[in-house]
């Protein structure tokens, strides 16, 4: 691809892989991710440790609850031989009307306890996504032209949506389910061993097993839950990918290339997220195995120790709820295991991308531009997309204020990076550029950026009316002025034709023509008004006709502004100041059109070749 697009060309696919992220992608250790997104979440972590110290005395007064059923079986088994034998009143029923309402009690302060941490983690979790969408946004405009050219759009919208969401589902759910699973095993452990030793090592001798192939199928799945994070992220690349370029695919008949890319791509998708979801799906048989097989071992045991006198009834029945209470955190473990992982997975791209470099903190520098003039000077300026790979080998050229400067040549000879640097989209490899004989790299790139107004080869508009994409970004301007500039370019009659005029809301649904789309973004830069001016193929997708006026249009705009216009139809350039020829990077020729012709030089070679295709 040309470097005529290169400000706007889509990504390319750099060794990371498809819309990978580099070395960055490897996968890491699950703590060092977790204590990562640890260290993320510390301003909320009061809330979410209230929220866990809740969950946790809710499930101890659940874990106490078995003991007080206990409590009440026996003082029914005590009177109950009495009340078959015909003596009435011999069940205690204050006793069992005290330890009911204590129950209910222990049962509806739990339950309010749980509401509130549930309340509190949603309001966090929440807080925390939205954070990190905000974060990531941050991030993109902080990051350098350079990132966007290594990686899909599709891949880093990924990042902004499953990713996150991922991680903020496993905040809400997880994160409270573990604590509670620790307490109740705990609670429930303890419960056990002060109520029957030899019945709490039977249950726990049952359940051990399912401690130990909980972690071998975490250790085996971890890889598999970050493979089908990435591969997400690859479909979602190229399906992005697929629907901005629909047009180029059926024109070019590669609707069939394009389905056997994506369907190899889905099947890698297919395979990660089968095996994660394998694994996962395999602990919950498992322990539901482990927690019946709890149940038969405690109720055999406790039935010997009941004939032996050792126990009471009463503990039998609160060890089958303590049995259940002591396996029912296994699975949740299990469940809480698979989403961490796959939080690890979406924690690992997620901060991967939030530790990309950015662009250099600019808060520094203090010179400020203000009423530029618009000299701008080129001194041996070197630049190349790629280290050892310049595209720019030695540019130098002094412009004047107001002088129109043409850059011309064939394509990949450097032009619209040239326009690049100059907006400081790029840094330079060697060399400086001045705007009024200050160095742009002393200057902050807002400040730079405010000098130009800019109009490219692709056209941008965005959802909203013609009127708000026109004045895009700007303040204090009236609508004379916004018509005055569709006066210019000849768009006001179309746009006063329009249902609601200026007014009109642009989406898929607006009928615009490619010209009219490109007139409009000449109507802004008209508005922004900036001291020079950057015209990229500005006519490129216009009739002749409309050429004649947008070139009118343009021809009064660049008058007292310094202006760069980059154009292929050396016709639209006759009447620039100094025509400065590209090739590899280097100017080989400079000068009026008039003289460029007369040296039958490059540039005379260019400029007659149209004409002879033309006829």
């Amino acid at each position: 691809m040309s470097d005529e697009t290169q400000h706007s060309r889509p990504p390319a696919r750099g060794p990371m892989g498809r819309g990978g992220m580099g070395p960055a992608e490897k996968p890491k250790e699950f703590k060092k991710t977790m204590v990562k997104l640890i260290h993320y979440c510390k301003a909320y972590l009061p809330q979410v440790v209230a929220a866990l110290i809740m969950a946790a005395f809710g499930t101890v007064l659940q874990v106490i609850g078995p003991d007080y059923l206990k409590a009440l079986t026996d003082e029914i088994t005590k009177g109950l031989p009495a009340l078959l034998s015909g003596i009435p009143n011999s069940i205690d029923m204050h006793a069992i009307e005290a330890i009911t309402f204590t129950l209910v009690g222990l049962y509806v302060c739990a339950a309010v306890l749980n509401f509130l941490q549930g309340w509190t983690m949603a309001t966090v979790t929440q807080k925390i996504s939205k954070q990190m969408r905000s974060d990531i946004s941050n991030k993109i405009n902080r990051l350098p032209f350079r990132f966007f050219n290594k990686v899909s759009y599709g891949d880093v919208l990924s990042r902004l949506t499953n990713d996150i969401d991922t991680i903020g589902q496993t905040l809400n759910q997880s994160v409270s389910t573990l604590v509670t699973a620790a307490a109740m095993l705990v609670g429930s452990l303890i419960m056990m061993l002060w109520t029957n030793v030899t019945m709490a090592m039977t249950a726990i001798g049952a359940s051990l097993v399912g401690f130990v192939l909980i972690m071998v199928i975490m250790k085996r799945s971890q890889k598999h839950f970050v493979a089908q994070q990435k591969d997400l992220g690859n479909v979602n690349g190229h399906v992005e990918e697929a629907y901005t370029g629909h047009n180029v695919i059926k024109v070019y008949n590669s609707g069939a290339a394009f389905k056997k890319t994506f369907d190899e791509i889905n099947q890698r998708l297919y395979e990660s997220g089968w095996k994660s979801q394998f694994f996962s799906g395999l602990m919950f048989p498992l322990m539901s195995f482990i927690g019946n097989f709890g149940y038969v071992a405690v109720c055999i045991v406790g039935a010997v120790l009941a004939m032996n006198g050792t126990i009471s009834f009463g503990v039998i029945v609160a060890f089958m709820i303590y049995v259940r209470l002591f396996t029912q955190p296994l699975s949740q473990f299990a469940q809480a295991a698979s989403s961490l992982q796959r939080t690890a997975a979406a924690g690992e791209r997620v901060f991967a991308f939030m530790e990309e470099e950015e662009l250099e903190d600019e808060s520094q520098k203090v010179k400020l531009l203000t009423n530029v003039k618009g000299d701008v000077e080129f001194r041996n300026v070197k630049f190349g997309y790629s280290p050892g790979k310049a595209v720019i080998h030695n540019f130098s050229a002094v412009v004047k204020a107001g002088q129109k400067i043409a850059l011309v040549g064939p394509t990949g000879a450097g032009k619209t990076t040239v326009v690049n640097l100059l907006m400081r989209f790029y840094e330079l490899d060697d060399g400086e550029i001045l705007l009024d004989g200050v160095p742009t790299n002393e200057m902050s790139r807002e400040n730079v950026h405010e000098q130009f107004c800019m109009v490219l080869q692709d056209t941008w508009l965005f959802e909203g009316t013609i009127k708000e994409n026109i004045v895009y970004s700007m303040t204090g301007v009236s609508d004379e002025d916004v018509i005055a500039a569709c006066k210019t370019v000849g768009m006001n009659h179309f746009i006063q034709t329009l249902p609601n005029g200026y007014d009109t809301v642009l989406n898929d649904s607006a009928n615009l023509s490619e010209g009219q789309k490109q007139l409009l973004t000449i109507a802004r830069a008209i508005i922004k008004d900036s001291p020079l001016l950057i015209l990229d193929e500005a006519t490129s997708s216009v009739d002749t006709r409309t050429e004649r006026i947008v070139q009118g249009a343009m021809d009064a705009l660049t008058v007292g502004r310094t202006s760069f216009i980059i154009a292929h139809r050396l016709s639209t350039i006759k009447n620039a100041d100094l025509i400065l020829v590209l090739k590899d990077g280097d100017i080989i020729e400079s000068g009026t059109h008039t003289e460029l012709l007369a040296q039958h030089g490059f540039y005379a070679e260019l400029y007659n070749s149209q004409f002879e295709t033309a006829s």
